[in-house]
């Protein structure tokens, strides 16, 4: 039988909108929307660089308390504001999905808070 878990990063968000930061059902791992907020002090930096590396902290938290790891993510979504602001972001994104190499897909949107520059969203397999 096939179980539901549900993760959460502490986030005001979650509690305000009503959603997890990840939801495990069997082997797969849906994590949110992440944005580049410090959870523990609900603030962000102004870089975009700054807040693709804590996207990514938020994303590997989750990945990692789901019992999975970047080396499990099979599709990867990014929605950021500015399209120039995409590029910049490539070398950390590099870093965490150089090897893996998911399917990706890039969108151009508005955020929800003016401050957010990106919005990372992954999909993980455990195997």
């Amino acid at each position: 039988m096939q179980t539901r878990r549900l993760i959460s990063s502490g986030s005001t968000f979650e509690q305000a909108v009503g959603y997890s930061r990840a939801v495990v059902d069997g082997d797969w791992v849906h994590v949110a929307g992440t944005t580049g907020f410090d959870y523990t002090s609900m603030t962000i930096a102004e870089g975009i660089v700054e807040q693709v590396e804590q996207c990514m902290k938020n994303i590997g938290a989750a990945l990692e308390e789901a019992g999975c790891s970047f080396a499990d993510v099979v599709r990867v979504r990014y929605m950021l504001p500015d399209a120039d602001d995409f590029e910049p972001c490539w070398p950390v994104l590099q870093r965490y999905f150089g090897e893996v190499r998911p399917a990706a897909t890039m969108f151009v949107c508005g955020l929800s808070d003016p401050r957010m520059r990106i919005e990372i969203e992954v999909t993980a397999h455990r195997v």
